[in-house]
């Protein structure tokens, strides 16, 4: 299994589509901060958009079969980019999604609007690796080795955009399901870009420094020590250190201690296995060490969260 996949695993994200803009400048839409768990994401159809952050950054400009991730769930603008009063919008709906048009007669923009949806507790995971804007580039110059996955791309966003307005049967399930691949796609194909994002997509996408994650993903369990991920990526101690800090901005003991933690958490809500044997199976000979690891990272000790899971009369019961 590659590492994305494994990832994926980890962390499972669905996706839903919500509502496709189709705007003529001039046009302005706000967009607060999103609920826990949920991270909205763009698709520029056709047309182009300034995206900009509360966090003080430069806007950036989206372009046609550009898409913009908002890890963070953080309120952010897209507008048309002239500084003028947007256009009245009016909002219509199809079968499967909110179409929402503006009288604007200027230069067109048609956009699709989602959100990608994860367990709360896995949120400070997406927030730690990935950027909290992350734009994946569908425009410009596409190498050999990206010409794969940008074809995935463009089909699969090609049939969001003919099923967001199809009026066929299980219309509203297909583009949740397309939404949720979008995700896996977006990331391959973030990953594969020349200079690819901080954090674990600059690590996945250095041939030099992915088979240290791959290795971790596929193992956890093991005790990886920096010289034997050193040795897998065919360089010293020293340089895979500071490759780990510059790239992903975490040690490598701090990656494997965030994966192992993330599975043990999966387990412990999905399962009935020990705490015990849970412990041994992320790599922890002492269950109190485990212990201390677990509620340093999620807030709360392994019992804790298990109990925290559990169907109502479940815990009644346990009061009782």
């Amino acid at each position: 299994m590659d590492w994305l996949s494994r990832f994926l695993k980890m962390i499972p994200v669905t996706g839903r589509l919500e509502l496709r803009c189709l705007y003529g400048a001039p046009w302005r839409v706000v967009y607060e901060p999103s609920p826990a768990g949920e991270m909205p994401y763009h698709v520029i159809l056709s047309g182009s958009a300034l995206i900009e952050s509360p966090d003080g950054a430069e806007p950036q400009k989206l372009e046609a079969g550009d898409i913009v991730l908002l890890t963070q769930g953080s309120a952010h603008v897209l507008h048309d980019g002239s500084g003028k009063a947007p256009a009245r919008v009016r909002a219509r709906e199809s079968q499967s999604v909110l179409i929402s048009e503006n009288s604007g007669r200027g230069e067109r923009l048609d956009m699709l609007c989602g959100r990608f949806v994860l367990s709360p507790q896995h949120e400070r995971l997406i927030r730690t690796y990935l950027p909290a804007t992350l734009v994946v580039r569908g425009a410009g110059e596409i190498t050999p080795a990206q010409r794969a996955t940008h074809d995935q791309v463009t089909s699969l966003v090609n049939m969001m955009r003919i099923e967001s307005t199809a009026e066929g049967l299980g219309g509203q399930a297909m583009l949740n399901a397309l939404s949720s691949a979008l995700f896996t796609v977006a990331l391959r194909m973030a990953g594969e870009a020349e200079e690819a994002p901080m954090g674990l997509l600059a690590l996945a996408g250095n041939p030099r420094l992915s088979p240290a994650l791959a290795a971790m993903l596929k193992d956890p369990a093991h005790a990886w020590t920096l010289p034997e991920l050193a040795r897998l990526c065919n360089m010293s101690r020293a340089t895979i250190a500071r490759h780990f800090q510059d790239r992903v901005g975490r040690s490598a003991s701090e990656l494997l201690t965030d994966i192992r933690i993330n599975i043990a958490g999966n387990d412990l809500r999905n399962t009935q296995i020990s705490t015990e044997a849970i412990a041994e199976k992320v790599g922890y000979q002492s269950v109190g060490a485990f212990r201390l690891a677990f509620k340093k990272l999620m807030g709360q000790s392994p019992a804790e969260w298990r109990r925290s899971a559990a169907p109502a009369d479940q815990k009644e019961h346990s009061a009782g």
